[in-house]
């Protein structure tokens, strides 16, 4: 799905929707239809092709915070353990621990592999001699996006390729 500029609404994960979902914003007048797939989905009354990229109408802007979510805090952390730099096994650790008083959010949450989670336990990084590689920060929903490019997304349809990577391109 893109926006009404026909950018994606998100690079990772990739803004996509189930078909239903598309054709049904497709008869609501919501989307145009950008691109088809050459399948085609029958009703009693009509028939058409399955759409592979659509474009919103109205455009939504982007400069929105982003939500707090435990895909984007990885996003953030670029998936891997703000404390060693392991990809593998990631988990949220509260710098400040809810036992503290720590909060969920931004500015609390680092991602973390579990053996060092583990090993922080209950305490703050200083308490526990641990600390972080970067402090957790509120990211802006530009900064997800650009780091969304970086993690390509494991299928995409050929009829994506011309909206997903443009502006990349354009930069170099």
């Amino acid at each position: 799905m893109l926006n009404a500029d026909f950018r994606p609404l998100s690079y990772y994960p990739l803004s996509t929707k189930p078909w239903q979902d598309v054709v049904k914003a497709v008869f609501e007048g919501r989307v145009d239809v950008v691109s088809t797939y050459d399948i085609e989905i029958h009703s009693p009354s009509m028939k058409m092709r399955l759409p592979s990229v659509v474009s919103l109408k109205t455009y939504i802007d982007q400069n929105r915070p982003p939500a707090f979510t435990r895909y984007n805090v990885f996003l953030r952390d670029r998936f891997c353990c703000q404390y060693c730099g392991s990809p593998h096994d990631l988990t949220f650790d509260h710098v400040v621990p809810v036992s503290q008083g720590g909060k969920s959010s931004w500015t609390n949450i680092l991602t973390a592999c579990a053996p060092c989670n583990l090993r922080k336990g209950g305490k703050t990084p200083v308490q526990a001699r641990m600390m972080p590689t970067k402090n957790p920060h509120r990211p802006t929903m530009f900064q997800l996006q650009e780091l969304g490019r970086r993690f390509p997304p494991n299928y995409l349809h050929e009829s994506w390729i011309d909206y997903l990577y443009w502006d990349t391109l354009l930069e170099a």
